[in-house]
């Protein structure tokens, strides 16, 4: 029984009940009741670019009320963590902090807010409660131990046993560009995920609550994931792929982590997309393998490069993006796409499909080819997707599909690794994925999608002529800009951005070798929307401005 079709508790999710909405000084309240008809003037409180567009926007309905109420809410929080914290030391250890009645009428914040916040100071170990006394500061931690010599690590982390041992340094920095929160203020033209007005934030908390109210939710899955899971992947990526050829796992990082040490030995040459993403560089050097880049173009990966690649190398992995490749936007075209899966065969190879960003298609791309695993009779392709990059950065399930005896290994290494993905977790992605609002989500992404790519393309064309953009995607997240000038000049312009209030990705993670020519990566799915887009492009233009004259740096 599919997904979609399976029966689902009727039960509602009984929460509390909401009191009427109400502000205090400009702040919004939580437990706020949904009104019937839509709320027609705006949301009282201040607004942010980053929050939705420009302040000048009238807000009609109450979702979009809604999630500004939310993003007020988390910076009251985050407003109320700090007050607290910077007056904790007018307490003596052990002494009792204000009552939480107190705390919301001196800084005018609902219990919820004040909460929170406790429960914030908690976690940092600054304040304990206790049940039915209230919150005291904690007791003050000893003097802090002298450090130790940990020197001696550095010889035992860089591995023994002869000349031949494969260095086990790992380098994530090309992965924490897109991971690491800017700072306030900072517009996050370098983010990997969708921005949180894009999530389907209800539908997920939704979906959670009756996950968790199934039988059985919490007990132990079976190790290679649901049934009715593996059953709906194996339907999204299509062909004769069956539920069995299918194991679910924690996101698309963890199922190419997997995918790379079960298909290759330590100190394998693996062939990759040149440029490619940095989070599977990473996870091939992590596992001792040596990329070697094969350079893509407008219609994708050269199949003529790919072949001269397995003949030198010997390689018996390659991986590749045939859909909106990740960081070029470009698509597999249909001639080469046999080719690349013979050239594989031939060599005695696999090849993984990172089949990252098929839902994040805009809606103006027309029909997409179906996945290269979906016409793999021999076992060639090992094929990766992910829930993760359409929905939520916290929803990490992916699936791994792989036929004959190659599942097994891959089997058995997420089971040493992780033993399962968790059962509550499963549950929600099902309910997500069965749901009528799911289709509604995807559609509303597509088209967003595809108008905030049209805003920053028009944008970077009109303002930053100078930066060349040799591929419009009409799937994906980000454009993938060549910058005038020298690789070295890549550094400064990145930097430069940032002291300018904008964050972007630099090109140099993405290629394995030295890179052909500077770039920077500029995604339009992490921001609010045009409005943000539009000053996002203003600051890196006056950080283009800031670097020295033509002649003596990037745009020389």
């Amino acid at each position: 029984m599919s997904a979609a079709s399976t029966p689902r508790s009727a039960t509602r999710d009984q929460g509390p009940k909401l009191s009427r909405p109400h502000t205090v000084e400009g702040k919004v309240r939580e437990k706020a009741s949904t009104p019937s008809p839509a709320r027609t003037t705006p949301l009282p409180g201040p607004r942010r670019a980053t929050e939705g567009g420009s302040a000048s926007t009238a807000i009609a309905g109450w979702p979009i009320a809604l999630f500004f109420a939310v993003m007020h809410e988390r910076s009251s929080v985050s407003e109320l963590v700090s007050s607290l914290r910077g007056e904790l030391n007018r307490y003596s250890a052990g002494e009792k902090l204000p009552s939480s009645r107190a705390l919301v009428e001196r800084f005018r914040v609902s219990p919820v807010t004040v909460s929170r916040a406790v429960s914030q100071l908690v976690s940092e170990g600054l304040v304990v409660t206790r049940p039915g006394s209230g919150a005291f500061r904690a007791e003050t931690a000893g003097a802090a131990p002298a450090p130790g010599d940990t020197s001696w690590q550095e010889v035992s982390l860089s591995g023994g046993g002869g000349p031949e041992v494969v260095p086990r340094t790992v380098d994530a920095s090309g992965v924490l560009v897109t991971l690491a929160a800017p700072p306030p203020g900072v517009i996050e033209f370098n983010g990997g995920y969708l921005h949180p007005g894009l999530q389907p934030e209800r539908a997920m908390a939704a979906a959670l609550a009756r996950a968790g109210r199934r039988p059985g939710a919490w007990g132990r899955p079976p190790t290679d994931g649901l049934g009715e899971l593996r059953a709906w992947f194996a339907r999204e990526i299509g062909g004769t792929l069956t539920g069995s050829d299918v194991l679910i796992t924690a996101g698309g990082q963890s199922a190419l982590a997997t995918a790379l040490r079960a298909l290759a030995p330590p100190g394998a040459p693996v062939l990759v997309e040149s440029p490619t993403y940095p989070g599977m560089l990473a996870a091939a050097r992590a596992t001792g393998l040596r990329p070697v880049p094969v350079p893509v173009d407008a219609d994708g990966v050269r199949p003529d490069l790919l072949e001269a690649a397995f003949r030198a190398t010997g390689a018996r992995v390659f991986v590749c993006q045939p859909l909106f490749q990740n960081p070029t936007g470009v698509v597999l075209a249909a001639d080469r796409r046999a080719r690349i899966v013979r050239a594989a065969r031939e060599a005695g190879a696999f090849v993984v499909e990172d089949d990252f960003a098929r839902r994040l298609v805009h809606a103006d791309a027309g029909p997409l080819p179906e996945p290269l695993a979906a016409h793999d009779p021999d076992g060639v392709v090992v094929h990766v997707r992910s829930l993760t990059k359409i929905t939520s950065p916290s929803l990490r399930v992916g699936a791994l599909s792989a036929r004959g005896p190659v599942l097994e290994r891959l089997r058995a290494i997420q089971v040493v690794d992780s033993f399962f993905v968790p059962r509550p977790v499963q549950e929600a992605a099902l309910e997500l994925v069965g749901s009528p609002s799911w289709e509604r989500h995807l559609r509303t992404v597509a088209a967003e999608l595809g108008g905030r790519r049209t805003a920053m393309t028009a944008a970077v064309r009109t303002t930053l002529p100078e930066l060349a953009l040799p591929h419009v995607p009409s799937g994906g997240g980000s454009i993938w800009l060549r910058l005038p000038g020298p690789v070295a000049g890549e550094p400064a312009l990145v930097a430069a951005a940032l002291r300018a209030g904008v964050a972007v990705a630099p090109g140099r993670p993405y290629h394995c070798a030295e890179p052909p020519a500077a770039h920077v990566r500029l995604s339009f799915a992490a921001v609010s929307g045009a409005a943000e887009i539009a000053e996002g492009v203003r600051r890196l233009r006056a950080a283009l401005d800031e670097l020295p004259a033509p002649g003596d740096s990037l745009r020389g």
